[in-house]
């Protein structure tokens, strides 16, 4: 049996996650939107060469007929790519939109995770949170849909601007901490949207 390429390691992972969560593996068009392929052909590309390896089967007359012959605990590193949406500031809040850049190929054994469909990553901008010791320029990794607690990092919309903060819930009211004394607690005037909580962080040594 071939080995698979690190890029079809990451689908199977993902195919796998998905089934874990959901209940069912992921269509065509599920595997296109989480890599960044322009269509659904290169996602079919993939799932073929791991059908000619063996690593995958598909069951006729079902609409998500994916199914995984070889475990990936079988596999020597599971790698999985997590979109990188961009960057957010960790600074002053800022109302830029995110921009999608492509994919991280992340070692989950390594870093202790367990990603979801709902997992992304954010590069971070400033230095608020340096108290926490997230630098300018590393990566976080975060699950959307997680519920925070206090004292979690957060990616959040606060009164529509896009920041990295920690949560903090005193008296059964929100708001955002900094962890550098430079820049101040932020308190929702109007909405505070939480879009994930931190689960690692990632960073290039230069």
């Amino acid at each position: 049996m071939n080995e698979p390429t690190q890029r079809q390691q990451s689908i199977l992972a993902f195919i796998q996650e998905t089934q874990q969560v959901q209940g069912e593996t992921p269509s065509l068009r599920e595997i296109a939107r989480h890599f960044g392929f322009r269509s659904m052909t290169a996602a079919a590309d993939h799932v073929r060469a791991l059908r000619r390896k063996g690593f995958l089967e598909t069951r006729p007359r079902h609409a998500r007929a994916l199914r995984i012959v070889s475990p990936l605990q079988s596999l020597r590193r599971p790698v999985v790519d997590i979109p990188l949406f961009g960057a957010i500031p960790a600074g002053r809040p800022d109302d830029r939109q995110q921009d999608a850049k492509g994919c991280i190929s992340v070692d989950i054994g390594s870093l202790g995770i367990k990603p979801t469909p709902r997992t992304f990553a954010l590069e971070v901008r400033g230095d608020s949170m340096i108290g926490k010791h997230i630098l300018d320029g590393d990566q976080v990794i975060l699950e959307h849909g997680r519920t925070p607690r206090s004292g979690d990092v957060v990616a959040a919309l606060i009164d529509n601007e896009s920041t990295l903060k920690t949560f903090v819930l005193e008296k059964g009211r929100p708001y955002l901490r900094a962890e550098n004394p430079q820049y101040p607690n932020l308190i929702p005037a109007q909405e505070l949207v939480i879009q994930g909580v931190v689960i690692a962080m990632i960073r290039k040594l230069t």
